[in-house]
């Protein structure tokens, strides 16, 4: 599991970038909130930006990288509704927008296998 336990900070720097930009930019992940979630979508962004930068640390300490390897797991699973709104909002988008949108979809099962196997491999 050598292999997991050196993506571990990979995993950990994609989930820290990525609550970063939810502070940064919200504009763009306030699009993707979907509108059947109560309150506010800029409410969703911020929850979900604290989440990745939770999780990130989680995933970059070895003392607690299993759990928040599983967190992240779970993470991925959550914000697969708001990759589909995505991709039904910008289906009539130029093709090279639609493409992405469409294509972040089934990237979302290899995130989750990788958090799991960084979870596997733990310290």
């Amino acid at each position: 599991m050598a292999g997991a336990r050196s993506s571990a900070p990979l995993l950990a720097g994609l989930l820290l970038g990525a609550g970063v930009l939810h502070f940064v930019t919200p504009k763009p992940f306030d699009a993707t909130v979907p509108r059947w979630l109560p309150g506010g979508p800029r409410a969703w962004t911020y929850a979900s930006g604290v989440a990745e930068l939770a999780i990130g640390a989680a995933v970059a300490v070895p003392r607690t990288r299993r759990v928040g390897a599983l967190a992240a797991a779970g993470l991925f699973v959550a914000v697969f509704p708001a990759n589909v709104k995505m991709a039904v909002d910008w289906r009539h988008r130029p093709a090279p927008y639609r493409a992405a949108a469409f294509g972040r979809l089934p990237l979302q099962l290899p995130l989750v296998l990788w958090a799991r196997r960084v979870s596997r491999a733990g310290r």
